[in-house]
């Protein structure tokens, strides 16, 4: 059916030629992935504590270190000043709690959106939709790394797979979002990252396009993409095997419940999927109700304490203050303007408290009989 079809000269291939996408403007090139690399490199020693963090988050997935992993901070990052405050705060506590925990800071840059609104510091750095997308991911680059300086691992969701390779040697955690999960595009881009990969699961709550989101990521893909100079190319993906899914509850209600936690086991073993679960304390979990995430926090603990080790970590939505707010010109410093966050102060407490716990288990497994 296609033999007629023949090659084009690449000099008749002219702009005129190509009509059909006559509602689309090229308004700005982009540098290339390996241009903005070089213009915000990381040293070798980040480059080392990168990978040393990877390994760490794999070790807790794979049960061979203890600790529980707490990806937590802002719901998005739209600030870079307040964002590095809590940055701080984060790595003064981390380094008090990391026998018992390993603290990932959320520096979310991209944000989901039903409809319309704010995409992220990414897609518009000055909140004015000026949509200065050089600027947010230089910005969105700049800012990592100075995170990276204060020694703490970084998370993020990657929403636009061609956002990917701007931010990919700086994260050390990344999730796919519910409304991404399905999406083949997302799972073959999972299957090439070099880094742990949390799949969320469905709006509706259930696990079953979660499960087949890991099962695609772990095998190897051929797919299309662009390579580091910005070239349209056919990417080659080894498999990701540091796959586990995220709950966070759905349309339904939450997910997090220990009837909801045992048919996530029964779906996860019926897949042949390791049972690596991580409980997103925000969105449906809590109701939307953020200053509810320490109540889902302290119940999945306490599954976790009474030998449900297959609950490897959770996550916060976690600002200075807490709360939220509409855009617009005289912004509060330090508060979320996407979802609500818990603020830092019942932050700090929920997980001091969670880790003395944890440390009591501890010693308690390890006292002589």
């Amino acid at each position: 059916m296609n033999s007629s079809i023949r090659a084009l000269p690449l000099t008749h291939l002219q702009p005129q030629n190509l009509s059909l996408a006559a509602n689309t403007v090229v308004s700005q090139r982009l540098p290339s992935t390996l241009e903005l690399k070089h213009q915000v490199p990381l040293t070798a020693a980040l480059h080392e504590q990168v990978s040393a963090h990877r390994q760490a988050v794999r070790a807790i997935l794979d049960g061979k270190d203890p600790r529980l992993l707490v990806v937590v901070g802002p719901c998005s990052i739209h600030d870079p000043q307040s964002a590095l405050e809590y940055a701080g705060r984060l790595a003064d506590l981390s380094r008090n709690l990391s026998e018992d925990m390993l603290l990932v800071m959320r520096a979310y840059v991209e944000k989901p959106r039903t409809t319309i609104g704010w995409k992220g510091l990414a897609y518009d750095p000055r909140l004015d939709g000026s949509d200065d997308m050089v600027g947010g991911l230089t910005l969105s680059r700049e800012l990592m790394r100075e995170m990276l300086k204060l020694g703490l691992p970084i998370a993020t969701e990657l929403l636009q797979p061609m956002a990917a390779g701007y931010l990919d040697d700086l994260l050390s955690w990344v999730a796919i979002g519910a409304r991404t999960t399905e999406s083949q595009i997302h799972r073959e881009m999972a299957s090439g990252l070099g880094m742990p990969v949390g799949f969320k699961n469905g709006t509706d709550g259930g696990v079953g396009i979660a499960c087949d989101a890991m099962r695609s990521a772990a095998h190897p893909h051929r797919h299309f993409g662009v390579d580091p100079q910005g070239h349209p190319a056919i990417i080659e993906t080894q498999g990701n095997p540091d796959t586990h899914l995220v709950l966070r509850g759905g349309h339904r209600g939450p997910n997090y419940d220990r009837q909801s936690i045992a048919q996530v086991h029964h779906n996860l073993a019926k897949a042949a999927i390791p049972t690596r679960i991580m409980v997103d304390c925000s969105h449906a979990n809590s109701g939307k109700d953020p200053l509810r995430q320490p109540e889902v926090f302290d119940d999945v603990l306490e599954q976790r304490l009474q030998g449900d080790r297959s609950l490897v970590g959770m996550m916060l939505e976690s600002h200075l203050f807490e709360g939220c707010q509409p855009l617009g010109k005289d912004l509060r410093y330090g508060v979320s303007v996407t979802d609500g966050c818990l603020g830092w102060e019942a932050t700090e407490t929920l997980l001091r408290r969670a880790a003395a716990k944890l440390r009591q288990q501890a010693r308690t497994e390890q006292a002589p009989a």
